[in-house]
């Protein structure tokens, strides 16, 4: 196994993911807008996952499927197009691009589907599932990521995650917190928080996990410790050295009150361990990144 195609290579995960794999693999990427880094000459392909694919003549030994809309809040502003993209798109790569071999990125809250984001993931899911074992793809495996964060300072950050927010939230003013009467030790809610790094670690695992073993596999990706949205900004304000003012608003619907990754079947079967387990390093790796991207 060699020729890895990537889709959605110049996104906050594709780019890393890249980077990650470049020494041992070759890499393609296709996505709608060019990388940050450069892929060698002849090996970006630019296109839009919404739309029907030409011939494509390339085949690949392993193709890892990230290109999607992944923002839970805009999906309710816009559930057709994330069905659209994260279904439609998601057969359109199917369809058309041949390999033995598919990672598909799937979320942690594919298994609740309280927005239209999850629920467009779950359906792709079980797209995969079905055309993969319909059409001779000797292994699949779906990653379910929960709530991806931190950057090695390589390609762009993650501008909407909590921590992401947080650390603007000085320059910004106040912050919110969405609901703080949860049934959570502090009352607000409990989030699983991964880095960047360890996830994309997790992929390289995952590739040389295929080249032993058929059939398909699903995994949970998160470092298994849960913190609350008041944890997470005691730690931001630990690493910042300043306070950050909320305030409190209604829960949002659909928001439900811990969502923890159980990884124990990554860390068993494809030897995974998430070396950013404590939440102060993930943040301090999201800090210094933000601090080079103002200064």
């Amino acid at each position: 196994m060699k020729k890895v195609l990537i889709t959605g290579c110049s996104g906050y995960i594709g780019s890393h993911l890249c980077k990650e794999l470049e020494n041992d693999y070759d890499i393609w990427g296709l996505d709608l807008f060019p990388p940050q880094a450069p892929i060698k000459e002849g090996q970006f392909i630019q296109h839009d996952i919404n739309h029907p694919f030409g011939e494509f003549p390339e085949e690949f030994d392993a193709v890892i499927h990230l290109a999607a809309r992944v923002r839970v809040n805009e999906s309710r502003q816009m559930p057709i197009q994330y069905y659209i993209t994260n279904l439609n798109g998601t057969m359109n790569v199917l369809a058309k691009i041949k390999t033995k071999n598919f990672i598909f990125a799937s979320t942690g809250v594919a298994e609740y589907c309280n927005d239209p984001y999850g629920t467009s993931k779950k359906a792709a899911e079980d797209v995969v599932i079905e055309y993969c074992m319909s059409h001779n793809i000797q292994d699949f495996t779906i990653f379910r990521f929960y709530n991806v964060t931190g950057t090695n300072g390589y390609g762009p950050t993650n501008p909407d995650g909590l921590i992401a927010n947080l650390l603007q939230a000085p320059q910004k003013g106040e912050f919110t917190i969405f609901g703080n009467d949860y049934n959570t030790p502090d009352g607000t809610c409990v989030r699983d928080y991964v880095h960047v790094n360890d996830l994309a670690q997790a992929h390289l695992l995952g590739l040389e996990h295929m080249k032993h073993n058929r059939g398909f596999s699903a995994f949970n990706l998160g470092n298994g410790n849960g913190f609350s949205v008041l944890e997470v900004i005691e730690s931001c304000e630990r690493v910042v050295s300043n306070k950050i003012l909320y305030d409190i608003a209604l829960p949002r619907e659909g928001d439900p009150a811990r969502l923890v990754a159980n990884s124990a079947a990554a860390i068993r079967e494809i030897g995974w361990k998430p070396n950013f387990e404590k939440i102060d390093d993930i943040v301090a790796s999201a800090w210094r990144w933000h601090n080079l991207k103002v200064s």
